[in-house]
């Protein structure tokens, strides 16, 4: 699982909770407030969080103030913003904004409903069903029926659909026209034509005296009823994080004098002892000091099976104690918890712009005062070559332009999904540490792995020991190696160092140790002059192994890993260490193969014991013998071929090849170095992680181009119908109730697509 680590800098990106957005242009319009704040390195906006990501040039010194100077600022662009606290963030997460923010629409919604239908009923039930026109003609007739139609729409107006005109005509004002002003200019100018209709209709045509307070009032109505939508569809995108957050306990058992007491989750501190009996989670991380438990550590790693723990291993909050009580010293609390972490994460990613986005950005920029250009001009030539009235088709046609173009859709394409395929990918034991990692791993072409820890267990095994020199015994060869192979911490080092331990043989002491990275060692052990390393270590101290080179091969066809033993020059032992396959590994292999993708291994062991293993797994090119900076090298040769690389490793060696790789992904049980290097974490040692974790992009960006070419498509389509285009040769107009109707449900499908990805299973 994910290392913990210190306390991060205050360096990370400051967060702001943005409301009052609607559409992507208000998305543009809150970067470009921020980004002029000085000291504002770069913001990011997210529609479907209503969240903004800050980060400072490095002569910021004050961050307090900045905070104040980007709520004015966000103020300024007609938005409210309030800064989130980091620590606090992964407890609340979205839950509190959404319900908050789906009670005002419901409430606005139900009344706007209330007040519409009788609205409704009195037009448009005139016009579809004549009984309901002679009942009113009879009863309080045409006139009153408009005087009445006039008031229920001016309080739908004034009332529930208030806040597009509070937003709508100051965004118009700053020349910043958003959705908002959108629905404001179109309802507005159905109201007020009706009103001038009712009151004043010696101002119009006689043939042009008609009223629209339906279409005013259904438009609000309408446009409400799909932000209910959208907002309850939204709801669902952020369950992963809800569902992470949910994991954290509120109450730990804190033991002080032997005596346990429950506490705040927020009170506890590092270094102190927590009991946790069967069945409850785990309060903070730390490590076990007294009991064997066996843990449900599946929401970190993905597997299902308890792992047992002993004194001294480490616990993770969130994991659950499946069986006997236990008791550990807390290391880390709140925010810098395993789990705190992987939501943070999680949520990193779910705020991230890809690079697709920068061309939705473009063109959104210019939609809405296109959209204003296009109604007017429609409005224009409606008037000026429409038929009589003029005056009313060319009312209703400009407002129809204007409702059924916001762009909705358009803004919440790309973060909804994003929100949708990261948080699934979480759930599956995937996290996107960058959200851009997303669009760049669905065009990865060639995956290349590290082998020991990666593509084996890492834990070697000593299988042969061949004695070659009549001088020396088995025992006493083993012992020395074991002595001078002590003072290294290499997975092969410590096989031998276990095989001694296990025959119960005694250490001598070792001097003068010195390790040679990814070659091999040396040292002085009972005053001779040691070697042990790869044959090309041996080349390098003038040591001949040709001798040997029958055996070599033999071990490494059987997939070992000859280790070439010298005393004071002279070769001398010969052993063999093993590191067993994953299980995993060839079900991961055959899966990318599947996926189109190449795979390519890495790795500093000797060319046979490579060409081994690749042999069972069914990899496709090998490159052995490769120091540490080697591989960067070999990454660097295959993007030279045009390929698009992605790196698998766990150790502090593969860092500079996790940072190299277009994604590197890095292996949740290995080094910390090695997760802050990569763009992707496996948070088990998995690798159908890898597969999956390339399902889930090529699904997610999928997504977006259904997403996108839907938003597009719609606008490109319905706008044109909006202005009259078919009405010459088919007679057809979309009214502007109709045109509200089909944005909300445009928004909506978006969103609804977006959460199809919760659908998405694991690789295999």
């Amino acid at each position: 699982m994910l290392e913990q680590t210190s306390p991060k800098t205050p360096d990370r990106p400051v967060e702001l909770a943005i409301k009052g957005m609607t559409c992507a242009s208000c998305v543009l319009r809150v970067e470009k407030a921020l980004e002029g704040v000085p000291g504002v390195a770069q913001a990011n906006v997210n529609l479907a969080t209503h969240r903004a990501s800050l980060t400072f040039t490095p002569s910021v010194n004050d961050p307090q103030s900045m905070i104040a100077a980007l709520v004015l600022a966000a103020e300024k662009a007609g938005y409210e913003a309030s800064y989130i606290d980091g620590a606090k963030a992964t407890e609340d997460g979205l839950a509190a904004e959404q319900k908050q923010e789906a009670n005002v629409l419901n409430r606005a919604f139900s009344m706007a409903l209330i007040l519409t239908l009788p609205v409704f009923i009195l037009e448009m039930g005139s016009h579809l069903f004549p009984p309901i026109h002679h009942l009113i003609q009879d009863t309080i007739g045409m006139q009153r029926s408009w005087w009445l139609q006039a008031l229920l729409t001016t309080l739908i107006l004034v009332g529930p659909g208030r806040s597009f005109f509070t937003k709508g005509f100051p965004a118009l004002w700053r020349l910043g026209p958003d959705m908002n002003s959108l629905v404001a200019l179109g309802a507005s100018s159905a109201w007020l034509y009706s009103m001038v209709t009712t009151f004043s209709p010696e101002w119009l045509p006689e043939g042009a005296r008609h009223v629209y307070f339906e279409a005013a009032a259904v438009i609000v109505t309408l446009i409400l009823l799909g932000r209910v939508l959208e907002s309850r569809a939204r709801g669902k995108t952020g369950s992963a994080i809800k569902h992470l957050v949910g994991l954290q306990p509120r109450q730990a058992r804190v033991l002080a004098n032997g005596v346990a007491t429950d506490v705040n989750i927020d009170l506890v501190k590092p270094g102190d002892l927590i009991l946790v009996r069967p069945g409850e989670k785990v309060a903070t991380d730390g490590v076990v000091t007294e009991g064997q438990p066996y843990l449900d550590e599946s929401m970190i790693t993905g597997e299902p099976i308890p792992v047992t723990k002993h004194t001294g291993d480490r616990v993770s909050a969130g994991t659950l104690n499946t069986t006997t009580s236990f008791s550990y010293r807390t290391t880390h609390t709140g925010a810098e918890t395993v789990l705190a972490r992987i939501i943070r994460m999680v949520e990193n990613a779910q705020g991230a712009k890809l690079p697709i986005q920068a061309v939705v950005d473009r063109v959104t920029a210019r939609f809405v005062p296109a959209i204003m250009l296009c109604a007017l001009v429609t409005f224009l030539l409606w008037l000026v070559f429409g038929p009589s009235p003029s005056v009313s088709y060319a009312l209703v046609n400009a407002v129809a332009v204007l409702i059924i173009a916001c762009p909705c859709a358009m803004g919440l394409a790309t973060p909804t999904s994003i929100m949708v395929g990261t948080g699934r990918a979480a759930e599956l034991g995937v996290l996107f540490r960058q959200g851009d990692a997303l669009q760049r791993l669905r065009d990865v072409t060639v995956i290349a792995f590290d082998k020991t820890g990666t593509l084996t267990q890492g834990k070697p095994m000593l299988t042969d020991l061949v004695v070659i020199d009549p001088h020396h015994d088995r025992a006493t060869v083993l012992s020395w190696t074991a002595a001078m192979q002590l003072h290294s911490e290499h997975p092969i080092a410590q096989a031998i160092v276990s095989a001694a331990a296990a025959e119960r043989l005694a250490l001598p002491a070792a001097l003068n140790f010195n390790a040679t990275s990814g070659a091999g060692v040396s040292a002085t052990v009972a005053n001779k002059a040691l070697l042990a390393g790869a044959q090309h270590f041996m080349f390098s101290h003038g040591i001949r192994t040709e001798a040997q080179t029958e055996l070599t091969e033999r071990w490494a066809a059987q997939g070992k890993t000859p280790i070439y033993l010298a005393i004071d020059g002279q070769l001398t032992a010969m052993m063999a260490v093993s590191d067993p396959i994953k299980p995993s590994a060839t079900l991961a292999i055959s899966a990318l193969k599947t996926l189109g993708i190449r795979t390519v291994m890495i790795t500093g062991d000797h060319p046979g014991t490579a060409q081994a293993v690749a042999s069972q797994l069914g990899i496709d090119e090998i490159h052995a013998q490769v120091l540490p900076e080697g591989k960067v090298d070999q990454l660097l040769k295959l993007r030279a071929d045009k390929h698009v690389i992605a790196f698998v490793g766990d150790g502090i060696n593969d860092a500079p090849a996790l940072a190299t790789a277009d994604v590197g992904i890095a292996i949740g049980s290995g080094t910390d170095v090695a997760i802050e290097a990569a763009s992707v974490v496996l948070m088990s040692d998995n690798l159908m992680g890898v597969a999956t974790a390339v399902k889930l992009s090529r699904a997610t960006l999928k997504n977006i181009h259904q997403n996108l070419f839907w938003a597009f498509a719609y606008n490109a389509a319905l706008v044109p119908v909006a202005a009259g285009v078919l009405y010459p040769g088919f007679g057809v107009l979309l009214s502007p109730v109709f045109a509200a109707g089909a944005m909300a449900c445009s928004s909506v499908f978006v969103v609804m697509n977006a959460l199809r990805l919760k659908r998405v299973q694991a690789a295999g």
